[in-house]
């Protein structure tokens, strides 16, 4: 929400989109909704393909896909729907908030990046840390994920997800105990 916090004070207004996994906390739906409310952008949710409800995941999927196969579960639910967005909004040009601070892949990330599709992909954050995300939005009152109250630094879907333990990584709390993060 710092992007969108930013892009607001400066009255410029931009498609947002949400990517629904069906598997996000109540949470994570609940900052969507206050989000939009409070910035009035135009939201553009997109869901796995077929699928309105966790239960048409399921029945589409089985019972668990994250468990049996955690690459088929992260393109059903992230990649091909994000994709559809792009493709569906005629997106060339998207910007996120992922940072640098969060490892793994992201740890060298440059903050403009241009996909094989010629999608770009702009990540104004890159240098930001944690702190520093939280900073502001403490000092600027924007909507954040209760679950950040709780311990999480992080947050995915709720059953990868869960506090960080003092000292850990901002990001030990996705996947733990799992290769993925």
């Amino acid at each position: 929400n710092v992007i969108s916090d930013i892009l607001s004070s400066q009255g410029i207004s931009v498609p947002v989109i949400f990517i629904d996994t069906l598997h996000h906390f109540d949470e994570t739906l609940d900052l969507a909704r206050r989000s939009q409310e409070r910035y009035g952008f135009d939201l553009h949710t997109f869901k796995p393909e077929g699928c309105h409800t966790r239960e048409d995941f399921i029945a589409r999927h089985g019972d668990n896909l994250w468990k049996r196969d955690d690459l088929v579960y992260d393109y059903s639910v992230k990649v091909e729907p994000a994709r559809r967005a792009y493709e569906t909004l005629g997106a060339r040009a998207v910007i996120t908030g992922r940072r640098r601070s969060q490892k793994g892949d992201r740890a060298t990330m440059p903050i403009v990046e241009i996909e094989s599709t010629g999608l770009v992909k702009i990540n104004p954050l890159a240098m930001w840390s944690f702190q520093q995300v939280w900073s502001y939005l403490r000092a600027n009152e924007v909507p954040y994920n209760a679950l950040l109250d709780q311990g999480y630094k992080s947050v995915g879907d709720y059953h990868s997800t869960r506090p960080v333990k003092e000292g850990e990584d901002e990001r030990a709390g996705r996947w733990a105990g799992e290769e993925k993060t």
